[in-house]
């Protein structure tokens, strides 16, 4: 017979803890079910010298808010690693380890039945909290690379020294490739980085971090309904923490050595073929930085905050840099790449949940966490109610909805 649990909740790293605070808080009984060690993908799906885009403020789980004294500097992987362990040790969380949920169905009396291995478990909710970053989500093209072209993945990419001797290609313009295309500059290698649209910010503006303003100004707080047109299908922002946090422009690190291409097309007879699009991509950056200066500043005028004005990207804001050159055609012999790093994003990885939850790109059918299958829930998608539902930080407010519906025996 499979024990039986009240609740179980797959997935042992932020999301899945805040969930455990919360129902504890109800006195619900429960169980955090972990595939390998508390906050696995921060151990494992990150590369070593990975540094946390958010400011060391962000690091706040619920009912663990930041205690350090350095609020403004960037933790690295490790640090953030510890910060979630350290979490779970505090809140005392019913978890267990080393426990990977092959498969999850509802039976015919309503409940659930969740296989992990030689054992299972019978549960009258769960809670899927396995996170937003999945599988990672590589371009068709890649099959047709050379053989002898060493590829991988950002979630599986660790250190220059593990890649073969020779130029890199990186391919994917969020936070995880431009990291990684900087690195590899650093390391001695020649770098040419390929960019679709994307949007930037700044760093910090007029006295605060980038993520401060996103706050205060309620930006995060942004609903899936009440999302302005301009977000609906926008990027995260092209940020860091290296080195203390700064802007990233990718002109400047052109300028420094890497080659920006456009938009990677199809690669054949170990010929890259690229759009003829890396300005406009560069210019889609650079509207994407001037409105969100220019929605700060207002939103610094209606507060009647007192603030000094910033001057640093007065030239950005005044006049449009000059194009960089295009290339459409490269060929990886004469360009001396023998190595490929995709950081293109990632998709959803559901195909062990045997539920009428899903869409046709697999993604979860749900408002505010809640499905159509009663008792069934997910938590920490990417803008799954808010635009913060996937963070660190942003996480524990539906984790709390979800504990309430839990109590109330809302299935």
């Amino acid at each position: 017979m499979p024990e039986s649990v009240e609740t179980v909740v797959i997935g042992g790293g932020q999301a899945g803890l805040s969930m455990s605070y919360h129902l504890a808080r109800k006195g619900r009984e429960h169980v955090v079910l972990e595939r390998g060690r508390v906050a696995e993908r921060w151990h494992s799906e990150r590369w070593d010298s990975l540094v946390f885009q958010f400011p060391n403020i962000m690091l706040r789980l619920p009912g663990q808010p930041y205690a350090g004294d350095q609020p403004d500097s960037f933790m690295d992987r490790e640090g953030v690693a510890r910060f979630v362990a350290d979490y779970s040790v505090r809140i005392a969380a019913p978890l267990r380890c080393g426990v990977n949920v092959t498969s999850l169905r509802q039976t015919d009396q309503g409940s659930f039945l969740l296989q992990t291995g030689q054992t299972a478990l019978e549960a009258k909710n769960v809670v899927v909290a396995t996170g937003p970053f999945q599988l990672p989500s590589i371009p068709l093209c890649s099959a047709s690379l050379p053989f002898s072209i060493h590829q991988v993945t950002a979630n599986r990419y660790t250190r220059p020294s593990d890649l073969p001797a020779g130029n890199v290609l990186v391919v994917g313009s969020g936070g995880s490739g431009c990291q990684i295309a900087e690195e590899l500059r650093e390391a001695g290698r020649k770098v040419f980085y390929s960019i679709r649209r994307h949007r930037r910010m700044p760093r910090r503006y007029r006295g605060h971090d980038l993520i401060w303003w996103l706050e205060a100004s309620g930006m995060t707080d942004y609903t899936s309904e009440g999302m302005p047109p301009e977000w609906r299908n926008a990027k995260a922002p092209l940020m860091t923490g290296v080195r203390g946090g700064r802007t990233v422009d990718l002109r400047q690190i052109a300028r420094e050595g890497i080659t920006l291409l456009g938009s990677l097309l199809d690669i054949v007879d170990g010929r890259l073929h690229f759009a003829a699009d890396l300005n406009e991509n560069l210019k889609a950056g650079d509207a994407s930085f001037v409105q969100f200066v220019r929605t700060i500043d207002a939103f610094i005028e209606r507060e009647g905050m007192a603030l000094p004005p910033e001057e640093a990207f007065d030239p950005l804001l005044r006049q449009a840099p000059e194009p960089l050159r295009e290339i459409d055609v490269l060929d990886m012999r004469e360009a001396g790449i023998t190595a490929v790093v995709w950081a293109t994003g990632y998709r959803y990885d559901f195909g062990w949940i045997d539920c009428p939850v899903f869409d046709e790109r697999g993604a979860p059918k749900q408002h505010r966490g809640v499905t159509a299958v009663p008792g069934l829930y997910f938590l920490g998608l990417l803008r799954m109610y808010k635009v913060k539902s996937s963070f660190l930080w942003g996480v524990g407010e539906d984790a709390e909805y979800l504990a309430e519906q839990i109590a109330v025996g809302r299935r």
